[in-house]
């Protein structure tokens, strides 16, 4: 594997018959009892993730065309959001903090190819977004990526490589741009 994808797994036997039933299924869930409710039914949407194996409270905000590729891998703190259009590419676990909002359009992708080998195969890295942390429109998180407290990615960015506590990072990729100062509560 290529250095960047040291820290993935490659992903087998786990997308098999099953596999794809299950997503089948949730995704016909999604579309007919999901992605049509309004916006302020998030209770609802949280409810309907945790049947499908969420690790999620009544008090997060998942809107109605946030796109979730696998709720079973999706675990969301409380008073966090996931906005208007975000897709949650999660094949690997995505773990989303407490008050954590992903804005609109952002991208959580948890899974690759290594190009590098024959047949590029799939890899897959966990993505974990700690408490207190900022998504701005339209980011890409990739796959292995670990986002520290109360760090801000500002929009557009594309984040390939772990973030630091409190930094606030811009660009693709993402470079530091500053330290986040005092938060207040």
């Amino acid at each position: 594997m290529t250095e960047t994808s040291r820290s993935f797994l490659e992903l087998g036997p786990k997308i098999n018959l099953m596999s794809k039933i299950r997503r089948g299924y949730w995704q016909l869930i999604w579309l007919v009892f999901y992605r049509f409710t309004p916006v302020s039914m998030h209770r609802w949407r949280c409810f309907i993730l945790r049947i499908f194996g969420a690790k999620i409270p009544d008090r997060a905000y998942p809107y109605p065309s946030a796109r979730i590729w696998a709720p079973w891998n999706l675990e969301m703190g409380k008073e966090s959001c996931l906005a208007s259009g975000v897709d949650c590419y999660n094949i690997a676990k995505i773990c989303i903090g407490d008050r954590v909002t992903i804005s609109k359009r952002s991208f959580l992708c948890s899974a690759s190819h290594d190009f590098e080998r024959e047949g590029s195969p799939l890899i897959v890295g966990n993505i974990n977004i700690e408490e207190g942390v900022w998504v701005a429109a339209e980011c890409f998180i990739g796959p292995g990526v670990l986002i520290a407290e109360n760090a801000v990615v500002l929009a557009r960015s594309v984040v390939t490589r772990n973030i630091e506590k409190k930094n606030v990072v811009a660009g693709n990729p993402a470079r530091l741009i500053r330290l986040r100062k005092n938060i207040i509560k």
